[in-house]
């Protein structure tokens, strides 16, 4: 099944999808321009994790890390489907990143890796847009690379693990106004899901709602003002969004 969130009517509402559609609680059906979307869940810890695809740590000219490359993020930086997300006038190169997010959905310490499939809820889309002109350290990224507002959508949907049969072979797509620009598979994560959860566990608790953001494959691109961006999952679905400017993001109402 999948499950979302939605503001309507004044409220924050769960949604389920329909034959393509949002149903509400009370049972009626909406197009999903209808809505306004928020990210699928209310998030605890944030965990993105840096260069843990190896091809991407080739593209960038960086040797694979031998540990997990792992950073916080605030729960200001994630945003909805179909939201937007701010191109500083400052940037000269800002591009996505289509990542796998992984859901916890049960508290655990020192998760085993054979175990750990056990404390996951359910699987997102993650789009984590860097940029590069603010970034000291890939191995260290600074907190404005990472943390701006809105700089993350997630969603729109948080699919059941049930309906993720094979979540370590999953193929990721990214277009930008219509034209495939990334293409990748989960396979060819550094650390996959079961160790970075076994890994994360080892020195802290693992909560319900926690985000792991595994990663993101080659093939990044310079995204600009006005550009529509999608990440597609496999099994998962879309997760649209938009680049705007300064002026047009602080004139929102």
């Amino acid at each position: 099944m999948k499950h979302g969130r939605i503001y309507l009517n004044g409220s924050v509402q769960q949604v389920t999808e329909q034959n393509g559609k949002v149903c509400l609680p009370d049972g009626r059906l909406l197009g999903e321009k209808e809505v306004q979307w928020l990210p699928p869940v209310k998030p605890g810890t944030i965990f993105a994790l840096g260069l843990n695809y190896a091809d991407h740590a080739k593209e960038l000219a960086f040797k694979a890390p031998e540990k997990p490359l792992v950073f916080l993020k605030g729960r200001n930086t994630v945003t909805g489907h179909r939201c937007v997300t701010r191109r500083p006038k400052d940037a000269t190169y800002m591009h996505y990143e289509c990542e796998l997010a992984v859901i916890i959905g049960r508290q655990g310490k020192n998760i085993q890796k054979e175990n750990a499939y056990n404390h996951v809820a359910g699987y997102t889309i993650g789009n984590d847009y860097a940029i590069r002109d603010y970034l000291e350290n890939y191995y260290r990224p600074n907190l404005r690379v990472k943390n701006r507002d809105n700089c993350t959508p997630i969603g729109p949907w948080l699919v059941d693990t049930a309906d993720v049969p094979e979540p370590g072979a999953l193929s990721l797509k990214t277009y930008v106004n219509g034209e495939l620009t990334q293409e990748g598979s989960t396979s060819d994560m550094i650390f996959d899901i079961p160790a970075l959860i076994a890994y994360l566990s080892e020195f802290m608790t693992l909560n319900p709602g926690d985000i792991i953001l595994t990663g993101t494959p080659e093939g990044l691109a310079d995204v600009k003002a006005g550009d529509e961006v999608v990440t597609e999952i496999e099994h998962i679905g879309r997760l649209v969004n938009t680049i705007v400017d300064d002026t047009t993001y602080f004139g929102r109402t």
